[in-house]
This record gives C-alpha cells, structure tokens and sequence, in this order.
C-alpha cells in the first residue's frame, strides 16, 4: 500500500526545523518508503569523491541530503506564505489538494 502525502514533487517547501529552519526550497525528489525528500538547496552535505569521467579531479562536493517529511511544510503558491493542506472532490468527482488558509486549489 502506498502512503499518501501533503506534499508532492515539485512543490516548493518551508522547512520548519533543523540547520536550515526557515528556508525554501522546490522538492526534487520523494523517498515513500522512508518518509524523506530531497530539497534543492536543503540539508547540503559534504561528499568525498573519486576522479571519474564526470568529475575528473575528484574531491570534495555538496550535496543534497533527504529531510523528514514532517520538517517540511508546503508553501501556497498564491500568496508565497506557508499553509496546511486539505483535501476534496472537485464537480467531476477528482480528488485534489487545497490550501487551508485561501481555499484554493493546488495544482
């Protein structure tokens, strides 16, 4: 069975605690199975690499790590401030998100 979430790819985020408390960032990928996203720009790791045709020099690089699902709250597209979300059916009987603080639809 799979676990339904408020937040999908591509939806831009808040982060709610941690290093990085307060930031935005867009969802680049969903981890289901462990309840994490990938954020771009979020939970910026350091990771050791060896010289390969991508990276010849090899070193040292950022980047992203997964962060909790529940450190993340989305960001209403309309307004740009963080919000909760809901769910109901349209007319055509689709179920789709909305935010609780405008009651608009989030697509």
């Amino acid at each position: 069975m799979q676990k339904k979430f408020n937040i999908r790819k591509g939806d831009t985020v808040l982060v709610l605690s941690g290093e990085y408390k307060g930031q935005q960032g867009k969802i680049l990928k969903m981890e289901t199975k462990t309840d994490k996203a990938l954020v771009e720009g979020i939970n910026l790791v350091s990771k050791h690499t060896k010289p390969n045709a991508k990276n010849p020099q090899g070193g040292i690089i950022k980047k992203e790590a997964p962060i909790h699902v529940s450190n993340l709250m989305l960001v209403d597209p309309a307004t740009g401030k963080p919000t909760r979300v809901g769910k109901k059916r349209t007319e055509t009987g689709k179920l789709v998100r909305y935010s609780k603080k405008t009651g608009e639809e989030i697509k």
